[in-house]
């Protein structure tokens, strides 16, 4: 009997795995980290929806761009792949696609903690008062804190809730804070997989 966690799949079929949940939850880590454990090709929705800038994610690629261009990616990884990162709204023409959709979520403190740390690793001293990205990285900070009271208008808990109602394939909850190799760990076992 197949796995309703592999819809429609057989043990040779491509999987088809999206991740999504706020930012700061883990998608792009798990998504990188169970691509490289299935042998698949990881993608994330930041790589379309953003277009290329110095700093990064100035700008967003206007939306038919961006749904083409990552339409084509997952067409041409023709073993699979697996996609991290929230398309909620932007993305529902590629819902039919997905075979698993994995949610991810922790407490908002432990979010703010990552992406502060994740800032710092990626812009240094820059996000310090007075330097180039302070007023950048503290409203993005601000826009993050957001996901758990926000409405279905922006990247939030309730539009990724309301979302997951519409997605016509299993969705797998994992809201915790269990560490990446333990959230891996889980997901293949519910799959059966070794």
């Amino acid at each position: 009997m197949p796995n309703p966690l592999f819809a429609q799949s057989s043990a040779t079929a491509p999987r088809r795995l999206h991740l999504t949940g706020a930012a700061g939850s883990g998608t792009t880590t798990l998504g990188r980290a169970l691509a490289e454990r299935l042998g698949l090709a990881h993608l994330d929705t930041d790589d379309f929806y953003w277009l290329p800038a110095d700093p990064p994610y100035q700008a967003a690629r206007p939306m038919p761009e961006r749904l083409t261009q990552l339409e084509a990616a997952l067409d041409a990884r023709k073993q699979g792949w697996v996609l991290s990162g929230s398309l909620a709204g932007w993305g529902d023409p590629l819902m039919r696609r997905f075979q698993t959709v994995i949610f991810l979520a922790v407490p908002t403190d432990e979010r703010l903690r990552r992406l502060e740390a994740r800032e710092r690793a990626r812009y240094g001293a820059a996000i310090d008062p007075g330097g180039a990205m302070h007023a950048h990285s503290r409203a993005f900070l601000r826009w993050a804190a957001e996901y758990d009271d926000g409405d279905h208008t922006m990247r939030s808990r309730a539009r990724h809730d309301l979302w997951l109602k519409h997605v016509p394939c299993p969705v797998v909850r994992l809201e915790d804070l269990d560490s990446v190799e333990r959230r891996l760990e889980r997901l293949l076992a519910l799959w059966e997989i070794a």
